[in-house]
């Protein structure tokens, strides 16, 4: 056995059999152009990454209010769901298997994107600092208006009707984003949320809304059809939590009601990840305390991926930077070949150069 042979391992997701444990982590990389409708390029680009064994699409607005990136995908009108139908069927004809990622992004937003030029919505009605990119340029964020009670039933049927879409559109299953400081994390954690009804203040009514959002998912799907993504340490979007061990553990512990197919915790391992915080870690806590499949994130290559796996530390790895640059990454795995270099400098530009144009390695002679 090789120091990556886990990798390579075949992995049940009960009706879902992966290939492999090398996943493909969702990434963002704004080029649906502005009717935000899954395209052709789109669609070569995860076709050629389809040798993961599980492909997670980049997060995919559920809907105009949940808008807050510049020329970023959705799933909330029919061109799109045809769109992603392409793509679907393009990844399902190389013999892969995508998941589509649901986003909201809540307070992460500008009126610039909203309909009618509306304020966003957050938990609450505290301003994240710094500045985003909106269609018409670099500005400052600004306070987003916390969400009435009464929108809340709402809210949830926007997941319902963007997973039926994603069922409708092919997809093997869908991934509900509640990291990184978008909505459903604004809700999780203490450093945004200052609500004081049934969905603030205590960590079960901090975690009511994911909770109420997976449960109504998975009653559109089925429970093997849905993972969560949580990233407890994770400072981007001006986020914070005063405990995230007992926030995450206790929420983890709670989505195994759902037998989900998994739940992924983007946590990175080595300092030079541009996400990588400080902090106890805490996804091996929710290991202790969620019972289903367990996916990790954040820094690993093939060696450190499959120490995870070996250990028991995780059921599976997803790789974001090292998929962006390497099409091909899991047979480079495999065979133990050198890496391309991603250009940083075309992570968030429009067109093709640096997102299809990565070489795949020329096949090993043996």
């Amino acid at each position: 056995m090789t120091d990556t042979a886990p990798l390579f391992r075949p992995l049940s997701l009960d009706s879902i059999t992966l290939a492999n444990r090398i996943v493909m982590a969702p990434l963002t990389r704004g080029r649906s152009g502005v009717d935000r409708i899954p395209n052709e390029l789109m669609r070569e680009h995860y076709v050629q990454r389809a040798g993961a064994g599980l492909i997670i699409t980049e997060a995919t607005s559920i809907s105009e209010q949940g808008l807050g990136w510049d020329q970023s995908p959705g799933i909330y009108n029919q061109a799109q769901v045809e769109g992603w139908r392409k793509v679907v069927e393009g990844v399902h004809a190389a013999g892969g298997k995508i998941f589509l990622q649901l986003w909201h992004v809540g307070r992460a937003s500008h009126p610039d994107f909203q309909p009618d030029g509306q304020l966003p919505v957050s938990s609450s009605a505290v301003q994240p600092a710094g500045e985003i990119h909106t269609p018409l340029g670099k500005k400052p964020y600004v306070t987003p208006r916390a969400l009435e009670l009464s929108e809340i039933p709402g809210l949830i049927q926007t997941y319902v009707a963007a997973t039926e879409r994603a069922k409708a559109a092919g997809f093997d299953g869908v991934e509900v984003h509640t990291a990184n400081g978008y909505l459903l994390d604004q809700f999780l954690r203490d450093g945004v949320n200052q609500r004081q009804d049934a969905y603030g203040g205590s960590l079960e009514n901090r975690s009511r809304l994911v909770l109420e959002v997976v449960d109504a998912v998975v009653k559109a799907w089925c429970a093997n059809r849905v993972g969560v993504r949580f990233s407890p340490l994770n400072t981007f979007n001006d986020i914070t939590d005063s405990n995230p061990i007992a926030t995450f553990t206790y929420a983890a512990e709670k989505l195994n009601d759902f037998g989900l197919a998994y739940l992924h915790v983007m946590e990175p391992i080595v300092r030079e990840h541009m996400m990588y915080a400080e902090g106890e870690p805490v996804a091996p806590q929710i290991r202790k305390v969620f019972t289903g499949p367990l996916m990790l994130n954040g820094g690993y290559d093939a060696i450190t991926g499959a120490k995870a796996i070996a250990s028991g530390a995780a059921d599976f790895i997803s790789y974001g930077i090292p998929f962006i640059a390497n099409p091909d990454l899991p047979e480079r795995y495999r065979q133990d070949l050198p890496l391309n270099q991603p250009n940083f400098d075309t992570f968030y530009t429009h067109e093709a150069e640096g997102y299809t144009d990565y070489p795949f390695a020329a096949p090993v002679s043996t």
